[in-house]
């Protein structure tokens, strides 16, 4: 595997042990999804790094992951990864961390879910990967 692959991983893994910390702990639901998000970002543009594909640079997943389905189609809920998406945020101001769209604070089981799909997103990655 390429060390720039490598790096991906290394850092997408950072932020799903961040995000794993921080699940189930209700004042720190919005860390739990900005950080899968960014996981979630990292795996895929991993994949494209492996693969030698170029992506623009962007955080929109959707684009991502379309890359992605060119090659292999990891059989995910484009609706999540959409809605997923829109967490992130541009700024680093904490009135805009981790929010959800509307600027909704999202509850323990919206985290968890968001923190389960990067847990199966990583995981599909990594088996393309063979990692």
């Amino acid at each position: 595997m390429k060390n720039s692959t490598n790096g991906w991983i290394f850092f997408a893994e950072n932020d799903m042990m961040m995000a794993e910390s921080a699940t189930g702990e209700p004042r720190l639901t919005g860390q739990v999804i900005f950080h899968s998000q960014q996981a979630i970002e990292k795996y895929l543009k991993s994949y494209l790094v492996e693969k030698n594909v170029y992506f623009p640079k962007t955080h929109d997943l959707p684009t991502l992951y379309e890359l992605v389905k060119k090659i292999t189609d990891c059989n995910i809920d484009e609706i999540m990864l959409e809605q997923i998406s829109n967490i992130y945020t541009a700024t680093r101001y904490p009135n805009n961390i981790g929010l959800l769209p509307g600027a909704q604070v999202p509850t323990v089981e919206k985290s968890k879910e968001v923190y389960d799909f990067a847990k199966n997103l990583e995981r599909l990655i990594k088996k393309e990967l063979g990692v």
